[in-house]
């Protein structure tokens, strides 16, 4: 890997974690002064639970991070040539089964 590329993909690793505390610390401190700003009624109450999240997040990022690794296992296995387009195609192919999972799950969920 060229050493420009490591550069820039751990920058833009950097730049979207920190992102990401970001809006969870704002989204937490916004959540905690709705909740002291008093008694709620449902039109808060249900505002105040979207911005929790529906805490499937981590299932679906562990379905779609263990297909996209298990995606690079098998492209380890296959013979392919250098400027060949299989691996990103097969890869895309596993990330996407891990998306029909995670969806599959969430509306086995659902129909309970």
């Amino acid at each position: 890997m060229d050493q420009h590329v490591a550069v820039f993909l751990v920058a833009a690793i950097f730049v979207i974690t920190i992102a990401w505390v970001i809006i969870a610390w704002y989204n937490y401190r916004l959540k905690k002064r709705i909740i002291d700003s008093g008694p709620l009624n449902e039109e808060a109450m249900g505002f105040v639970k979207n911005l929790a999240g529906s805490g499937t997040d981590s299932l679906k990022w562990g379905c779609i991070v263990f297909a996209g690794g298990l995606g690079l296992v098998v492209i380890n296995y296959i013979p392919y040539d250098f400027g060949s387009s299989l691996p990103y195609g097969l890869e895309a192919m596993f990330i996407a089964a891990g998306f029909l999972v995670y969806y599959a799950l969430m509306r086995k969920q659902q129909s309970k």
